[in-house]
């Protein structure tokens, strides 16, 4: 076992509970019950998202449907007038004429046809808006719900950061001076220990693992130099000899 100073020991203690303070900071960030709420608008939003574009797409394809119709009554209204204008004027022979008059009856009845299917679209469309302005609202009020949340989950996201910052300067200097060797087998030990590489003995009992030690061990450990650097035969963290009494 490695040799350290005591008091880099204990001040081992004081990293410690920074470093256990900093995990839980990040866990808190990682955990925000506002990240849960953006979370869950985001996935009602994208839910949304499909139904929008699909409803968007019909909305402008029965415009263009609409724009043909109208333009197509429009070319029979045209043609019917010329025709009747040209009937009208009585400058046509009685074969035209005739000819003119049938042409007008056929172009009237289309334009029947024509404006039938030109109202039948309209009144789809005019369907399809109303179900369309209905997506558009809800869709803006998640928009508006999800601003909020992400406003609320970064306010916290700041708190919390500006609290970590000052921690791992306080953290920072608590390990300032420390024995080398003792800091980087503490580090070693947290990465693989849940994050936390030192603790207390209290009595016979690890900080750490909360487990007793078993007499021999305990023995070995009292009997050996405070210098020593002693660790947990159950759980290998590091143990500080406090002269802490249990509570």
């Amino acid at each position: 076992m490695a040799n350290a100073p005591v008091a880099d020991q204990h001040r081992l203690l004081e990293v410690q509970a920074l470093d256990t303070q900093l995990a839980q900071l990040a866990h808190k960030r990682a955990n925000l019950p506002q990240q849960e709420k953006v979370a869950e608008v985001e996935s009602r939003i994208a839910d949304l998202s499909g139904a929008l574009v699909a409803s968007r797409t019909q909305a402008a394809d029965l415009s263009r449907e609409l724009t043909k119709a109208e333009t197509d009554v429009e070319q029979v209204v045209t043609r019917t007038q010329r025709n009747q204008e040209r009937l009208d004027s009585g400058a046509v022979s009685a074969k035209d004429a005739t000819a003119l008059m049938s042409e007008i009856e056929s172009l009237t009845n289309r334009r029947g046809v024509l404006e039938e299917i030109q109202l039948d679209i309209m009144e789809r469309l005019d369907a399809h808006n109303d179900a369309l302005a209905k997506l558009e609202d809800a869709n803006s009020g998640m928009q508006e719900e999800l601003a909020k949340a992400q406003s609320e989950r970064d306010a916290e996201f700041a708190a919390i950061d500006a609290q970590a910052k000052l921690v791992a300067a306080e953290r920072a200097q608590s390990a300032q001076g420390i024995d080398a060797a003792l800091l980087a087998t503490y580090d070693k030990l947290r990465g693989q220990l849940g994050g936390v590489g030192a603790a207390a003995l209290v009595g016979n009992r690890c900080g750490g693992c909360r487990l007793e030690l078993n007499p021999n061990d305990l023995a070995d450990i009292k009997a050996a130099p405070q210098e020593r650097v002693v660790r947990c035969e159950e759980c290998g963290r590091i143990l500080v000899r406090t002269n802490a009494d249990p509570a």
